[in-house]
């Protein structure tokens, strides 16, 4: 080892870790792929080994990267462990996310709550973007992910314009004329509330067949051949298809998945920015 180690220089290397992208990385440090890239040239030079291998398509650990993960990881939290001494109370961040902006993602996006600072607890929100922005709007989150179509100002864009589809399983048996078993959230889903505008507009007749709790619960229903879910294209698992073209269902227009957040405290907004920077990772590889 040739020198010491740095705070910035190692918890720049666990983001590029988990995101397994310079570009993330850097959003989520607030800062510059150039610099990023200078941060971990300098861990290699004082470590003495290759970490990182990058390639115009992806990032990934080398062996001898894989093997500092635990130290570094190590080092960080009792860089964390020694400034809590320092804090009375671990601050909350209140998070607001909307369960068709995550979908299946939600699960690895809140895995990465465990990378970020000690310093923070999290209040975390699963509910319909209406809501969310509702109890942002009263102060009563500190940030919201969720899936907007127009109208609402501001906002940070996490995702470009997602389509939207109708969903089934393969098995499931319909025909136009037929009244469309629809598996949806419950109002006042946003979602659901296109979906329905476009059958009606078509002249489609429907009926709820089922209503979930969670995007999951909906993916499941459809999943066993219990209806027809309205479902952005980045959220749909393998072995659904979408039925829509070939049985002349109508199109449903478009939406992007925006932050809205008023943080200003600094550990909060790293966190955020780790968070954000993590979702776009995601919805980028899908």
């Amino acid at each position: 080892m040739n020198g010491t180690l740095d705070i910035p220089t190692v918890q720049a290397f666990l983001l590029v870790s988990e995101l397994q992208s310079f570009t993330r990385t850097a959003e989520a440090l607030g800062t510059t792929q150039a610099a990023v890239s200078m941060k971990l040239q300098r861990l290699e030079s004082v470590i003495g080994k290759r970490l990182v291998e990058r390639s115009a398509r992806s990032v990934r650990l080398t062996g001898d990267g894989t093997a500092f993960l635990q130290n570094a990881r190590a080092l960080m939290e009792a860089h964390d462990r020694a400034l809590m001494g320092e804090l009375p109370v671990k601050q909350q961040l209140s998070l607001g996310i909307s369960d068709h902006a995550a979908g299946p993602e939600l699960v690895p996006l809140l895995e990465r709550l465990n990378t970020v600072s000690s310093q923070l607890s999290f209040a975390v929100t699963i509910g319909f973007s209406r809501d969310l922005l509702d109890a942002y709007d009263s102060g009563a989150l500190d940030a919201v992910i969720v899936r907007q179509e127009s109208g609402r100002r501001g906002g940070e864009k996490l995702t470009e314009e997602d389509s939207f589809g109708w969903f089934a399983s393969p098995r499931l048996k319909w025909q136009r004329g037929e009244s469309l078993r629809l598996a949806t959230l419950a109002p006042p889903c946003g979602v659901r509330a296109i979906a329905v505008r476009a059958l009606d507009k078509a002249g489609i007749e429907w009926n709820e067949a089922f209503i979930g709790g969670g995007v999951s619960a909906v993916i499941a229903a459809a999943l066993a051949g219990l209806g027809v879910a309205p479902l952005a294209r980045r959220i749909a698992p393998p072995g659904m298809v979408d039925i829509g073209p070939e049985r002349g269902l109508p199109p449903m227009p478009k939406s992007r998945v925006m932050l809205h957040s008023k943080i200003g405290d600094a550990v909060k907004l790293a966190a955020l920015r780790m968070l954000s920077a993590a979702f776009r990772s995601m919805a980028a590889n899908v």
